[in-house]
């Protein structure tokens, strides 16, 4: 009984460290980077350059874009697109230069702003089925989709890097 006591207090201090519009800030702050991180790319190589058999930039940014906002939105609606269903996979976000790309991700970045605010706290300790196939706590799925963001920004870095470009400092979110 004592241990469920104390399990239940760490749970709840825990959940508490974070406030839902710190993680946000946090994210908003990441997809600032990661924006930078598009725009440092010279046009060419965004949409054409890899290395070791990995996709495009613009390829990994379309998944970004895809996720993002309909993320969050299926959190505050229970409304899911399907993983398959996603732009990235069905080819519908057909952005062919830097500037439209770009135009993509504020877009996105705004539904995540529209969207976020709708999310009760109690929301994030809730299971979801996200995307109709991975089902978890939101909270889990939310960081699992800014983890993914980090994760591939970093093959941008080593993009830009074996281009010659210096990248953006990762930790300046401003």
């Amino acid at each position: 009984m004592e241990t469920n006591t104390n399990q239940q207090s760490t749970e709840t201090a825990a959940a508490s460290v974070y406030t839902p519009d710190q993680l946000l800030q946090s994210w908003l702050g990441q997809r600032r980077v990661t924006r930078r991180v598009i725009d440092a790319f010279p046009e060419e190589a965004l949409f054409n350059y890899s290395i070791g058999g990995m996709r495009p930039f613009a390829d990994m940014v379309k998944e970004f874009i895809s996720m993002g906002g309909p993320c969050v939105r299926g959190v505050v609606t229970d409304n899911w697109t399907p993983i398959a269903g996603l732009d990235h996979h069905t080819g519908k976000i057909a952005a062919t230069t830097k500037a439209e790309l770009l135009q993509l991700w504020d877009e996105a970045t705004e539904e995540i702003k529209t969207y976020w605010p709708r999310i009760t706290p109690e929301r994030f300790q809730e299971t979801v089925l996200a995307f109709g196939q991975y089902e978890g706590l939101v909270n889990y799925i939310l960081q699992y989709v800014i983890d993914n963001e980090i994760h591939h920004r970093g093959q941008g870095y080593v993009y830009l890097r074996t281009l010659g470009i210096e990248p953006p400092a990762f930790y300046d979110r401003s």
